[in-house]
């Protein structure tokens, strides 16, 4: 019997994100609602960086070497203000600050 060719999870949330910028914003407004874990936020933009046309093209767009940008979207990553907001401009969202509840 075969098997269903699988893929991973990022793969999968790649290919939801893709194309969708209003998913885009909402995945990242939930990472961002996760206070207690800063990086899962860096982990939700290389994705959505990923669905938009990938690491380098979104690196090139931002003005920001491709090494670099996978070193600040990583787990340990620690990016500048500006890196976030020149990546978030390259995938067509802007970053954004309301009152909390």
């Amino acid at each position: 019997m075969k098997r269903k060719a699988s893929i991973s999870h990022d793969e999968a949330v790649v290919a939801e994100l893709r194309g969708n910028p209003e998913l885009a914003a909402e995945y990242l407004r939930a990472a961002l609602e996760d206070n207690d874990e800063p990086s899962v936020l860096l982990v939700a933009l290389r994705r959505v960086a990923e669905a938009r046309g990938g690491i380098a093209k979104v690196a090139k767009a931002a003005g920001i070497e491709r090494e670099s940008l996978y070193r600040a979207l990583s787990v340990r990553g620690n990016p500048r203000l500006s890196t976030l907001v020149a990546v978030a401009r390259a995938v067509g969202l802007k970053l954004t600050v309301e009152a909390a509840q």
